[in-house]
């Protein structure tokens, strides 16, 4: 078992409603919580304020192995302590399904 330090929420954006025009109003709803490490991947080193890091680097998050194939990446976030992180891969290494690596990009809080 890899354990981990964090546990993040998958989100999956759905429809709530319609707004007053009939546009559809869409939202992030969890979908399932995941235990494992949420690590910086890789960041530009040139700024000197952390914040200004975070928000244009690329990270990871390393979990337990999950069925996670009902969600499209492309529509998936992930939740970690208050910050979003879109979802650009989730991949399971050689199909071993004992792991999983999912590349996220900061999205915002």
């Amino acid at each position: 078992m890899i354990g981990g330090n964090i546990t993040v929420d998958l989100l999956v954006r759905e429809k709530s409603g319609t707004d007053a025009v009939g546009s559809a109003v869409l939202e992030w709803v969890p979908k399932v919580s995941l235990t494992g490490w949420l690590d910086l991947q890789s960041g530009d080193s040139e700024r000197e304020k952390y914040l200004a890091k975070i928000k244009e680097s690329t990270h990871i998050f390393i979990c337990d192995y999950v069925d996670l194939s009902d969600y499209a990446e492309n529509a998936c976030r992930l939740l970690a302590e208050g910050k979003e992180y879109d979802v650009l891969l989730i991949d399971d290494p050689m199909n071993l399904h004992e792991q999983l690596e999912i590349y996220l990009k900061y999205a915002g809080v």
